[in-house]
């Protein structure tokens, strides 16, 4: 569920620091130097990357802008390898019979199957192409503010590192707390007793 879906699932996040000057730079240099590469590689099984909101499939951010209104909106995308395990047993009772052809051997030892299933899942990763997943990102830089069109534990992790890595900015998941910490008026001493508080259980 992205940004112009009907229904959403969504991450908020607190955004600590700002850019000390030119910012629209900031962020497009960011974008860009960790944008996902435009050619898919063979050999990692995830690869991911900032991407176009307009444009998911072609991470051209000389092309396709990342402004919209007062905010920044552009994507994080995460692509996948998986070989089903079906798909790996069939191949590995294929090798295993050429193996025992070319042996003379009935049997195979426990080290050989390893073997043979390394070889399998090499090569089924080879050829088996990624899937995409697009999650989309709405920065209100001013407030410092950002939402991310997810609650997956994973793709949260994924966003936190690379935004980090991106624009030198830590984002902050807000949690009850972390909100009362970051984006309310209370004072110092009203947090220190807020964030001393437990919960508490009722009972009939």
């Amino acid at each position: 569920m992205g940004f112009l879906s009907a229904s959403h699932s969504m991450s908020r996040y607190h955004i600590d620091g700002k850019f000390e000057n030119q910012v629209m730079d900031n962020i497009r240099n960011g974008l860009i130097k960790n944008a996902i590469p435009k050619i898919e590689s063979e050999y990692e099984e995830i690869s991911a990357g900032w991407v176009p909101f307009e444009s998911p499939y072609n991470p051209d951010f000389e092309k396709f802008s990342f402004i919209f209104g007062t905010f920044f909106l552009f994507s994080l995308r995460i692509d996948k390898k998986s070989v089903p395990a079906k798909l790996v047993q069939k191949h590995m009772a294929i090798e295993i019979e050429k193996k025992k052809e070319k042996s003379g051997r009935d049997f195979i030892s426990k080290n050989e199957k390893s073997e043979i299933k390394e070889m399998v899942i090499d090569l089924l990763m080879h050829k088996i192409p990624s899937v995409p997943n697009v999650y989309d990102v709405l920065w209100n830089y001013e407030e410092e503010s950002l939402m991310l069109f997810t609650t997956q534990k994973a793709v949260n992790e994924f966003f936190e590192t690379i935004f980090l890595k991106s624009f030198n900015l830590k984002p902050v998941r807000i949690f009850p707390y972390t909100l009362v910490e970051k984006k309310s008026s209370f004072t110092a001493q009203e947090k220190d007793r807020i964030l001393t508080l437990s919960p508490l259980k009722f009972k009939r």
